[in-house]
């Protein structure tokens, strides 16, 4: 697949083939959606809790006398349908983790990126170096791309100038190359990186 290779003013360069090993690969929904739910999952911390009867901390002895007050027999107001009681069947502390294979893990990769290759949603940059860090360059740079909705700008490696130049737009996360996962490429329009993290990515998943 040919894309467009763009210089940091926003022009037309050249061109630019993108692997199809990693940009052509067949898309599977169900695949993806199994790896964006697995990420998630693994996300949590799983330490909700709630307190049972036997934890409140409230009074053990018998609530009222057991007969004589036309009321329901109770033993104990820690019950949990009194206001303040226990939670009955709460949550506890436990691990969502889940596991899948790390050859379904990078066809789960490799499906994301060929749908945003299909899409012609990958800009591919000759170079992306700045002398300092400006926001305003990088407005400009997307505006000239057409890029106005949720960016993921990969990078080959750490960029402060580049980090910091992005790090007041609401619209657009960088992200290490290496670190590419489906969660960010299914969360975001359109996939921005310089020539050297394309470079990585056909590295890694290629």
């Amino acid at each position: 697949m040919i894309v467009p290779l763009y210089n940091v003013q926003g022009e037309v360069v050249g061109e630019i083939e993108l692997p199809a090993t990693v940009f052509e690969a067949s898309i599977n929904v169900p695949l993806m959606h199994q790896a964006l739910v697995r990420q998630l999952a693994n996300a949590r911390l799983g330490t909700h809790k709630t307190k049972t009867r036997g934890e409140v901390n409230r009074s053990k002895a018998k609530w009222y006398r057991q007969k004589g007050t036309g009321r329901a027999r109770h033993g104990s107001r820690n019950a949990n349908i009194f206001v303040g009681g226990g939670v009955a069947h709460g949550p506890v502390p436990r691990s969502y983790t889940q596991k899948m294979p790390r050859k379904m893990r990078r066809a789960a990769i490799r499906s994301a990126l060929s749908v945003k290759a299909r899409e012609k949603q990958i800009f591919v940059l000759e170079a992306l170096e700045m002398e300092a860090p400006k926001t305003r360059e990088m407005v400009k740079l997307l505006g000239k791309l057409g890029l106005e909705q949720q960016v993921l700008l990969l990078l080959p490696e750490r960029n402060d100038l580049v980090e910091k130049s992005v790090r007041n737009l609401p619209t657009v996360k960088t992200l290490l190359a290496n670190y590419l996962n489906v969660r960010d490429l299914l969360g975001c329009d359109h996939v921005l990186m310089p020539r050297q993290a394309l470079e990585v990515i056909e590295a890694i998943w290629g």
